[in-house]
């Protein structure tokens, strides 16, 4: 059974950060793509970051371009994503997801993800 296991996230002020973990069990993360998504009451989900299979190459969305950072952890079979400078506009549910065909990491869209996250609720305060 594949399972994606997120850990992290919580209540932070504007200008904190946080740290979020995307730990799988029942596959070999490191052979997925993975994005994380953000999901705010009334929109749709969106992509914020994305990294390939090998680590190479990362993307992220422009308004978390140098705040997020997202990296793999191979030995824990984890994807991280490292948010800094945080922004009450950053509020939302944020989900990890894995694809191994198909799922773009620089325009990921949702229905191209097989393995997802349960969701972890990051709150910015003002």
């Amino acid at each position: 059974q594949v399972q994606l296991v997120q850990s992290g996230g919580g209540l932070v002020q504007a200008g904190g950060s946080l740290r979020l973990s995307c730990a799988a069990s029942g596959i070999t993360l490191n052979d997925w793509t993975v994005v994380w998504f953000r999901q705010a009451p009334g929109k749709s989900r969106e992509g914020v970051s994305g990294i390939t299979d090998s680590g190479d190459s990362r993307w992220y969305e422009d308004s978390v371009k140098g705040r997020f950072m997202i990296s793999r952890d191979k030995a824990k079979n984890t994807v991280s994503l490292h948010m800094n400078n945080l922004k009450p506009e950053d509020t939302a549910v944020y989900y990890c997801a894995a694809s191994y065909y198909g799922g773009s990491y620089t325009d990921p869209s949702p229905g191209e993800f097989t393995y997802w996250g349960q969701g972890t609720q990051v709150t910015v305060s003002s």
